[in-house]
């Protein structure tokens, strides 16, 4: 989360407190009934205003000490702890819930991708989420000219970019309820954890992995090509992509490797997947190259890009390009996929990435 930002609500928590009023208590109680199983959590609690209404008891998290002390006060049932939203603190599956009030609007926007996948994989299959943002097409320290507690950083959104971005961490959208008043158009997404892999996706990606769809072992485990047949991790530390295997977060923070999928429903085999879905895929992944700009795009399989682009493809550097970023098609790392070698397969990877 950004300092400058975190600096300023730990001075002014009192003047933040002080100037507002918890007007959304009757939302956080509807969340919270929707949470079964697991304790839900409070991010970017603030004074700790909705904590008691998502859950009792439930997690409470904020970046500054001020509002965590603030909230052990105003809600002594809560389990509050001082964490950043883009490094979450939390073991896999250990969630039911997610509810986050004007929290991750303080996070550039080309880091909310990569925080989202941090909170699918802290939640269980089937948790609700319900998250705000902001309608715009600018960000930073004066979005917002009037802002009682100027130097915030406040990121913003539009409409197709959000639903991009929340299917891309593998997430059901249920709702996107769109508010208009005078300070702006505001987004409101309930959501559902969904069995499936979120995107590894930031700024300044050297390569971005694209599969055709998550295998359900691989959903479940929270890591692509999981399966001890398939090849992709081995051929990716062969050919010097990547120094860790089997570590999404890993590639995208310390090697510029991200990762995402053309179709997020998980399915036993990709022949499961039909061409429509294919073709949405491709659109949306056009948006995200658009967007975070990648080198290069390495897409996983020529089945899926025959579906959904050019029927007639062959393995290499394509005519067609994602959002004006070079795509490169290789076959398939499955271990049905016997005909390519796993010599061959880094090889593949090696051109993708600008490596030979």
């Amino acid at each position: 989360m950004d300092a400058q930002t975190i600096a300023i609500y730990e001075a002014q928590h009192a003047t933040y407190e002080m100037r507002r009023t918890p007007r959304h208590r009757a939302h956080a109680e509807r969340f919270g009934a929707r949470v079964t199983g697991r304790l839900p959590v409070d991010l970017g609690c603030g004074p700790g205003w909705y904590t008691e209404a998502v859950g009792r008891p439930a997690v409470a998290l904020d970046a500054t000490e001020a509002m965590v002390r603030r909230t052990r006060a105003v809600a002594p049932t809560a389990l509050a702890v001082r964490a950043d939203l883009a490094a979450l603190p939390f073991r896999p599956r250990s969630l039911g819930g997610g509810w986050a009030r004007n929290s991750y609007v303080h996070l550039r926007s080309n880091e909310v991708p990569v925080a989202l996948a941090d909170l699918h994989r802290a939640l269980r299959v089937g948790a609700p989420v319900e998250l705000t943002f902001f309608g715009g097409e600018v960000e930073g320290r004066r979005v917002f000219p009037d802002d009682d507690l100027p130097g915030r950083w406040f990121s913003t959104w539009s409409e197709q970019r959000l639903r991009d971005v929340v299917a891309g961490a593998g997430f059901s959208l249920n709702e996107l309820e769109v508010t208009e008043s005078a300070d702006g158009t505001g987004y409101t997404v309930r959501a559902t954890r969904a069995r499936t892999l979120p995107d590894t996706v930031g700024p300044s990606m050297g390569l971005l992995i694209c599969g055709l769809n998550p295998s359900l072992h691989a959903a479940d485990a929270g890591v692509g090509f999981v399966t001890p047949s398939n090849r992709f991790w081995r051929a990716a530390l062969e050919a010097r992509l990547v120094d860790r295997g089997h570590d999404p977060w890993h590639a995208l923070r310390h090697r510029g490797v991200g990762m995402t999928d053309l179709v997020k429903r998980a399915t036993p085999r990709a022949d499961a997947l039909i061409r429509e879905e294919y073709r949405d895929g491709v659109a949306r992944v056009e948006r995200l190259c658009a967007w975070l700009e990648p080198q290069a795009v390495c897409v996983m399989g020529l089945a899926g890009w025959r579906a959904a682009v050019d029927r007639k493809a062959v393995p290499g550097w394509q005519e067609t390009r994602f959002g004006g970023r070079p795509v490169y098609v290789m076959p398939s790392t499955s271990g049905l996929n016997a005909s390519t070698s796993l010599g061959d397969l880094a090889e593949h990877l090696r051109r993708a990435s600008g490596r030979t």
